[in-house]
């Protein structure tokens, strides 16, 4: 099969086409036929160096895609050769070829292509487990995003909205602020307001998704109302900040965070089923959408990660791996 391979740590250029051994479905997993693969920011920090494939994933990048079920191994009774799924991957969705768990699949929601279900695993994984399952938004709070006009922040206004809260989004530009106010949200230019001064004036937000970190640590925080709550999913400006604890115990404040990608197959396999009871019907009534920045073919994987790192991109960013849609 034909892949796209990091020839060593380092910038968009190590990113190289190769010529691999099509993967071999083991007990439990699926084997897909690649139609169309996610790009995400783990995707540049593997190639990077910085975000290292958890033990026995592939160390091809590609954290989710969509395609046809080639073949199922042992164990597998949920999936058929020839279904089309869309899928989180621990690894490889930059090749013709990937195997997942059967558990990590889930059916292309009805009036979507595998184009546009390619765009949703990772992003609707993240999103759910962190604004829904560990966040536990409610109907009619406050909640905020920042990137809000990335793949995450895009979805994240959605399914806020959809679950009837009521939804902020800091972003960079008048256009990205323009697509968070299309998608529902009261858009927050960070370059020219003080996100906390607005939504203090408004109330302070009930849950903030943030994947910024370093000096909006804190100002998260000043931003919560009492008893509030703050989901951290990465740190594009670092780890690192001080805060006054005495502002989290005086308001009752819950600080939490996870990651996606090294988390058990069971845990995974309990969002899914989430995603395909409880988010799934939301876009297919349309309340959820997966928004589409750009697509390039697998050879061009390179150029697809330097868009991404331009961060100039609105929604989420593709590769066409085959001819199928």
């Amino acid at each position: 099969m034909q892949a796209i391979e990091i020839s060593s740590p380092g910038s968009a250029e190590v990113l190289r086409p190769v010529t691999r051994p099509v993967p071999v479905a083991g007990h439990g997993q699926i084997l897909i036929r690649i139609a169309w693969a996610g790009v995400n920011r783990p995707d540049v920090l593997q190639r990077a160096g910085s975000y290292a494939p958890p033990p026995g994933a592939s160390d091809l990048p590609g954290l989710e895609c969509a395609g046809e079920v080639a073949a199922v191994g042992p164990g597998v009774t949920r999936w058929k050769p020839g279904e089309q799924v869309c899928a989180l991957l621990p690894g490889g969705g930059y090749a013709e070829y990937a195997t997942c768990p059967a558990e990590h699949a889930l059916p292309i929601p009805q009036g979507l292509t595998l184009r546009m279900a390619a765009a949703l695993p990772e992003t609707a994984f993240t999103v759910w487990s962190n604004v829904v399952m560990r966040g536990g938004l409610r109907p009619g709070e406050r909640f905020l995003v920042h990137g809000g006009s990335s793949g995450i922040g895009t979805m994240a206004i959605q399914t806020a909205r959809a679950l009837g809260a009521r939804v902020w989004a800091t972003a960079g530009s008048a256009e990205k602020c323009a697509a968070c106010e299309k998608l529902g949200a009261n858009a927050i230019n960070y370059r020219e307001e003080d996100f906390v001064a607005v939504l203090r004036k408004a109330g302070g937000a009930d849950l903030i998704l943030d994947m910024v970190g370093g000096d909006y640590i804190a100002r998260n925080i000043r931003c919560l109302a009492d008893d509030g709550r703050l989901a951290m999913i990465a740190f594009l400006a670092g780890p690192k900040a001080e805060i006054n604890f005495a502002q989290i115990m005086a308001r009752r404040l819950s600080v939490t965070g996870s990651t996606l990608r090294p988390q058990s197959d069971l845990a995974k396999a309990r969002i899914a089923c989430e995603l395909q009871e409880r988010l799934w019907p939301l876009v297919e009534a349309g309340a959820v959408r997966p928004l589409i920045d750009s697509t390039f073919p697998l050879g061009e994987a390179a150029e697809a990660h330097r868009r991404m790192e331009g961060s100039n991109h609105i929604g989420k960013i593709l590769l066409q791996v085959s001819a199928q849609d």
